[in-house]
């Protein structure tokens, strides 16, 4: 059997060992998931695309893994980072006020910007919404950690 679902290719883990380091929670700690992902059956269908972790207003958001600023500004009212990365994956972290700006490079854990209260369906005082897609495919960031949902397939 092999393990197979919401995983994404190239070295994932803490960063600790020989190689370098790969992806890591966006908070500091290991955050409670107060929503997990649930994708919609169709791409125009609702969903949650992504996962919804606990956090105090004003915690530090950090980046989950090497990249760039794609973005870094207001979508649809709310201040919305997005990060690229290898591979073609892209990380979400919102609402958080961004302290970087598009084309800035950043390393696994560095400050992306701090979090805001407000996020809707949050049951806390606040929520980071963490996503990450490969193109136009949403996919379970915590896969990242090695945490995604997995399916034992025949080889």
């Amino acid at each position: 059997m092999v393990a197979s679902g919401s995983v994404v290719p190239g070295p994932v883990g803490s960063g600790s060992g020989a190689g370098s380091p790969a992806f890591r929670w966006p908070l500091d700690g290991a955050p409670r998931l107060t929503r997990r992902f649930e994708p919609p059956p169709q791409p125009w269908l609702p969903g949650h695309r992504g996962v919804d972790l606990s956090a105090e207003p004003g915690a530090a958001v950090r980046a989950a893994g090497p990249g760039v600023v794609l973005f870094a500004g207001q979508v649809a009212g709310r201040p919305v980072i997005t990060v690229g990365h290898s591979a073609g994956l892209r990380t979400t972290y919102e609402p958080v006020a961004p302290d970087v700006r598009a084309g800035d490079r950043v390393a696994v854990g560095a400050p992306l910007g701090r979090l805001h209260p407000g996020h809707v369906g949050c049951p806390d005082r606040a929520c980071l919404h963490w996503g990450l897609r490969r193109g136009e495919e949403y996919l379970d960031p915590t896969a990242l950690l090695g945490l995604g949902p997995v399916r034992l397939l025949p080889l």
